[in-house]
């Protein structure tokens, strides 16, 4: 009986460790504030990470007790968010940029020739490219003119794009190689005339006709892009992106960088119709692996505000008799819709002015029926008039914003719309009212890639410099927990992606980032100077 027992404590010692034995980590996260995104919008102080996977959250006492690591990160009271995503961005499109003259913020057409001249020094090649320049910011707020152009590159093609990507200044050279002549017409676009001469400017679809003449980019040169994107989107804390157009050599590069190890951004890529794009990816349904997800058609309705391009229910209040483009007719976009659909796609469209809006809502409704889970978005939803609003409600239709264009274009928005029609622009309080969420993008490089001048636009509804005083259309204006899932997990819905990232909780990816300040709670005049001071992806720091 003795030796039974003494034989029973030994098994009893030999137990208790194993019942009191932690879990290992990778990595342990301690003494933080996290905002954990979840569906309470908590906070806690700490979290372990294994296999690129969150285990677990709570306080540091909670998760020390029962995780053990080699690795416990002392955060020291700092902020932490999921790692932000944005949900509308042309992040090749960016890198690209990046090789190109960079005119933003140009605050003269002088001053754009000046940029230019200096760029052309030092950037030999067949064509000098540039883009940024807006001719709101301009004493002179008309668009440009070729002449001066003509004169300073008699001999090379100079493409200089606005800000918005919707228009274009071109020089002789350049319009000599593309074939256009005075009195040339095209579907979606225009080439600007003035006494029946060309003006060099060439608005939406006219600017295909010229960029067909460029020489397309190496592997290399697209690989190179979207390495630079990829760093330059770590270091503001990005590590979600949905890309708004991308061609099959983008993404087969995408791809064989993934496999390489070298791209680590998360791409939500969305298809340009091409029949390259519809034969190798539409056609073969949805891709996915940890990295890259093919699963959307992305649709152009109409141009931009900035270049009055915007398709408009009546003209423009200052040119009487333009109400803007058609980039796709009704038809077609209703024939995409209806191939997405047949192959589980979903759609994205952009839509600015209030009758592209009004058309695309309606063919959407058409083709979705009734309330879905499909999520198919309208990219932009900037000008709704009130009897289509909720439209976005009836039948479950995302509206995916940009809340930095609010704030670029207040100072001369209803000088374009007139200010009945500006009850219905940038109005993301009354999108969010017809789903109960709304993701938040940027449409970089249109406006900065910082993600927290979105959060900033959305919440404060002033610019950079705090004007104007009283905010602009404040009653739109989004709660800053509102805007802080609007950039996480509702931009990770708008992806189907709510289950595996867009919030710190456990079986999440470990995607997250490490701030200087809580934007939660700081003083407006402090958000917007938010330092990014760690950047994570999978459990593994990338900035």
């Amino acid at each position: 009986m003795k030796s039974l027992t003494v034989l029973a404590f030994f098994a009893l010692v030999l137990i208790l460790p194993n019942c009191s034995s932690k879990m290992e980590a990778d990595t342990i996260f301690t003494h933080a504030k996290v905002y954990t995104v979840d569906s309470a919008f908590s906070t806690v102080e700490s979290f372990a990470v294994k296999d690129g996977i969150i285990l677990a959250t709570g306080s540091s006492e909670e998760v020390l007790k029962k995780f053990k690591s080699a690795s416990v990160v002392d955060l020291t009271g700092k902020t932490v968010y999921p790692g932000f995503i944005d949900a509308h961005c042309h992040f090749y499109g960016y890198g690209a940029g990046l090789q190109e003259a960079d005119l933003t913020g140009a605050k003269s057409f002088e001053e754009v020739l000046q940029i230019v001249s200096e760029y052309a020094v030092s950037h030999k090649g067949s064509w000098i490219m540039g883009r940024g320049w807006d001719q709101n910011d301009w004493p002179q707020k008309s668009f440009p003119n070729k002449s001066s152009l003509d004169k300073l590159f008699p001999d090379t093609p100079v493409m200089l794009v606005r800000i918005d990507g919707h228009a274009a200044l071109v020089n002789q050279k350049a319009i000599e190689l593309a074939g256009i002549t005075p009195g040339m017409e095209i579907d979606g676009g225009s080439f600007v005339q003035a006494n029946g001469k060309l003006t060099g400017m060439l608005i939406d679809m006219a600017i295909e006709r010229v960029r067909s003449k460029i020489p397309p980019p190496s592997s290399g040169e697209i690989a190179d892009a979207l390495l630079i994107a990829q760093e330059n989107c770590f270091a503001v804390g990005l590590t979600s992106v949905h890309d708004a157009g991308l061609e099959k050599s983008v993404i087969e590069t995408i791809k064989s960088l993934n496999q390489e190890g070298r791209l680590k951004m998360r791409i939500y890529g969305m298809l340009t119709p091409s029949d390259d794009n519809l034969a190798s990816y539409l056609y073969q349904g949805i891709y996915k692996t940890e990295h890259l997800n093919i699963r959307s058609l992305k649709l152009y309705a109409d141009g931009a505000l900035g270049s009055r391009g915007a398709r408009m229910k009546v003209p423009y209040s200052d040119d009487p008799c333009n109400s803007g483009l058609w980039l796709t007719s009704p038809e077609t976009m209703k024939k995409m819709a209806v191939l997405a659909d047949s192959f589980g796609y979903q759609v994205n469209t952009h839509c600015i002015g209030d009758d592209a809006n009004h058309e695309v809502l309606k063919i959407y409704s058409e083709v979705l029926k009734t309330a879905n889970d499909k999520r198919w978005r309208i990219e932009h939803a900037q000008i709704v008039a009130a009897e289509d609003m909720d439209m976005f409600g009836r039948y479950n239709i995302v509206p995916s914003v940009q809340p930095t264009h609010a704030t670029s274009d207040m100072y001369w928005a209803e000088d374009r719309i007139g200010k009945e029609r500006m009850n219905g622009a940038y109005a993301y309080r009354s999108l969010l009212a017809q789903n109960g969420w709304i993701p938040n993008g940027s449409d970089f490089p249109v406006e900065s890639i910082n993600p927290v001048y979105g959060f900033f636009a959305a919440s404060i509804r002033k610019d950079l410099q705090l004007l104007p005083e009283e905010g602009f259309q404040t009653q739109e204006a989004l709660s800053r927990e509102e805007a802080m899932r609007a950039m996480t997990i509702w931009a990770a819905k708008a992806a189907f992606e709510e289950h595996e990232k867009g919030s710190i909780e456990p079986g999440k990816l470990a995607d997250f980032v490490v701030c200087d300040r809580d934007i939660i709670t700081a003083p407006e005049k402090e958000i917007s100077g938010l330092k990014v001071e760690q950047t994570w992806l999978g459990g593994k720091r990338v900035f």
